[in-house]
């Protein structure tokens, strides 16, 4: 791996303070300055690509005919309201006028479409305005993965790398210009990954101190094999600096992955996977912690002194997507809100939750009952190959179906996957698998597992409700595959201690394979940012039948 991850001071041993802490925790390499400057300069070249001429095409494409309604009767109600059916038209003409009475039955929370509404008061209720929020959240995103990414690796070039790689995805980019709820969905949960990445430092790098102090005979803050690893539990709360204020005991970045992870379901439900399979990984991580500083305890132990962990991933999550229906709860308009004073149950508060409770269940029964076909509809496991990716918007300027624009103009968004990233991701997780199951590389298997629970679910919902799916959910999971990929271009730069020619022709091949993403998506951006290009070269675009 590029990266002094393993480097060791050489009079440093795993018995020594700063040997066990080196061990456990490798320190970050490079400076500070470059470790933010790196990521935000690539952020910079995303946002741009994602922020240039945002408001074309100037329509109300795909699935933006629900989630920009929405967000204008939040926006102005307060709750998702009824809207007339000419409503498209009447929003590209500026006309906001499109309200009927009563409130909407929607089948997803109301974060994503909040922020969707932001824009749409900052910047008025037209294409640019009601896409600003994706394109930022879309781009904060590149931010995000490139500094997990450096933290995961501990090397600043190849967080840049996968800040790189998001930046030129052709998925990522498209749903960044694209006012729909999945942006939000992928970046709450990348959030939460990213926290946890971060608690996993903290953790081990506690609990290394704790047991260099133990074994030295100082005093400690944990007792070995019997206290949380995250100091939640400390066994001496008065160690050698003070005592321990509550909020010191509090794992911050935690809680900070709770609230992440509860804004993805308040987002889209489909976060509902991640908040168990997260939990699972902050329990895997502490044993692996508990076994690296040599403490006695195993699985079971480790799940005993987790008592905290249901409120991290279980209340506060559910108290944030609560807070996510404020706009319901306060509304009398709301869809069902009078649901349970129909019924004979008027008690305060209770009244409300039945309501609520009774309309959560609605939902829950429409997405197990969603089997409408979709002609651009596809199976999960067809996603990483592409063969059926989503035409958000086509048009011939000059009128006309595809037949009649032969020789003329065509415009379209096609959410589609730039090939060389999607088609190498099922290689480069082949390689993540088979690096898991030999070395037990902790990188390997945290991205192995957000893919699975991103992806897994999906082959169930197809196989056995045969529900309606299509290839952009897989957003959510994506910037898994981008890290599967960044960690075999690590294993082809090499380490810091392979020799200048084993590095530089390492090198060499990242550098052309990065190269050729750039090429890949820069070919295919026409067709993924509505530009009016010939027919002919919009039909060169579509390399498989199935892309039409």
């Amino acid at each position: 791996m590029a990266s002094r991850a393993a480097a060791q001071p050489a009079a440093a041993t795993a018995d020594q303070p700063s040997g066990l802490l080196a061990r456990m925790v490798p320190p970050m390499p490079g400076s500070v300055l470059w470790g933010w400057l790196g990521p935000l300069l690539v952020t910079a070249f995303g946002a741009f690509l994602r922020f240039n001429q945002l408001g074309k095409p100037d329509k109300v494409i795909f699935d933006e005919t629900y989630y920009v309604p929405d967000a204008l009767g939040i926006l102005r109600y307060g709750v998702e309201h009824n809207y007339v059916s000419a409503r498209n038209s009447m929003l590209v003409r500026g006309d906001t006028h499109i309200f009927n009475t009563g409130g909407e039955f929607v089948v997803h929370p109301p974060a994503g479409k909040v922020l969707i509404a932001f824009g749409e008061w900052t910047f008025g209720v037209n294409s640019f305005g009601w896409r600003f929020a994706a394109a930022l959240i879309g781009s904060l995103a590149i931010l995000l993965l490139a500094r997990i990414a450096r933290r995961m690796t501990r090397s600043t070039l190849l967080g840049c790398i996968a800040g790189l790689l998001m930046a030129l995805d052709g998925l990522e980019f498209v749903m960044s210009r694209t006012a729909l709820l999945d942006i939000f969905l992928m970046f709450w949960i990348l959030a939460a990954f990213g926290c946890l990445v971060v608690d996993r430092d903290v953790t081990r790098a506690r609990l290394a101190t704790a047991t260099a102090r133990t074994a030295g005979g100082a005093p400690s803050a944990w007792e070995p094999g019997g206290a949380d690893p995250a100091g939640l539990e400390p066994a001496a709360p008065d160690g050698p600096r003070g005592p321990r204020t509550w909020w010191r005991r509090i794992p911050w970045w935690r809680v900070g992955a709770g609230v992440c992870i509860g804004l993805a379901l308040a987002s889209k439900w489909d976060a509902i996977w991640y908040l168990l399979g997260l939990a699972a990984l902050v329990i895997a991580w502490d044993v692996g912690a508990h076994r690296a500083a040599g403490l006695p305890g195993g699985f079971l132990g480790t799940v005993r002194r987790h008592r905290w962990l249901p409120v991290w991933f279980g209340v506060l999550p559910v108290v944030v997507y609560l807070i996510s229906w404020a706009g319901w709860f306060f509304s009398s308009s709301g869809y069902d809100r009078q649901w349970a004073g129909q019924n004979g149950i008027h008690t305060p508060v209770i009244s409300a939750l039945a309501s609520f409770v009774q309309y959560q269940k609605q939902i829950l029964q429409f997405h197990l009952g969603l089997t409408t076909h979709h002609p651009y509809q596809s199976q999960p496991w067809t996603w990483l190959v592409m063969s059926r990716p989503v035409a958000f918007f086509w048009q011939c300027p000059a009128g006309g179906t595809h037949g009649a624009c032969a020789g003329a103009k065509a415009q379209e968004v096609l959410a589609i996957g730039t090939p060389l990233i999607w088609w190498a991701s099922i290689a480069t997780l082949l390689v993540c698998v088979a690096w898991w199951l030999t070395r037990r590389d902790w990188r390997a298997g945290a991205l192995l597992l957000a893919v699975a629970v991103g992806w897994l679910p999906w082959f169930w919902f197809a196989l056995h409700d045969h529900r309606t799916e299509f290839f952009f959910y897989a957003l959510e999971f994506e910037p898994y595959l981008i890290l599967s990929i960044t960690l075999c271009l690590g294993l082809i730069i090499g380490s810091a201690r392979a020799s200048a020619m084993r590095r530089t022709v390492g090198a060499a091949v990242v550098g052309a394979y990065l190269l050729g993403v750039l090429l890949n998506f820069a070919y295919l951006y026409p067709v993924l940012a509505a530009r009016v290009i010939p027919y002919s070269s919009w039909l060169s675009h579509m390399w498989y039948h199935g892309w039409i």
